[in-house]
């Protein structure tokens, strides 16, 4: 038998069930992530763990990143008797704001040991280039 230390731990739960801070199915959960530059692309990781990658849906529409997945119950047999179950189920959702500079169709996805790892690469209208400067060979006066 499993013992727990925490004796506000089923408090914080039930409020959090009840004044929405865990994910259900009809109502979504934010997933952690962390999002960084690396030389010419973005970097998005989110916490996932435990989440089959058949139940994650990416999803870009306009310039707005969606990224479900969904924690269900691991199906157990009629004889197994539940002591302590603290980690979250249901659907976990985020949506992120992709800037002008980044190009959404080149996005690839990788997931492994619980994070899910999306790199956006930088559009290349967006990256530094040096503009040339034209020379004609021949000086002209300039009136005003």
């Amino acid at each position: 038998m499993l013992l727990r230390t925490d004796p506000f731990r089923d408090l914080d739960r039930l409020a959090q069930q009840f004044l929405g801070g865990t994910g259900t199915w009809s109502r979504p959960t934010p997933m952690p992530l962390d999002a960084y530059r690396a030389g010419d692309e973005y970097v998005i990781c989110f916490d996932l763990p435990g989440v089959d990658p058949e139940a994650i849906d990416i999803d870009v529409e306009r310039n707005v990143l969606t990224v479900k997945a969904e924690r269900r119950p691991r199906q157990q047999g009629e004889d197994v008797q539940w002591e302590l179950s603290e980690r979250p189920l249901g659907v976990f959702s985020r949506q992120v704001v992709l800037a002008d500079t980044l190009d959404p169709d080149g996005i690839t996805a990788d997931y492994d040991e619980g994070v899910l790892t999306l790199r956006i690469p930088v559009a290349e209208k967006a990256k530094p280039r040096k503009v040339a400067i034209g020379h004609s060979g021949s000086r002209k006066q300039i009136s005003a």
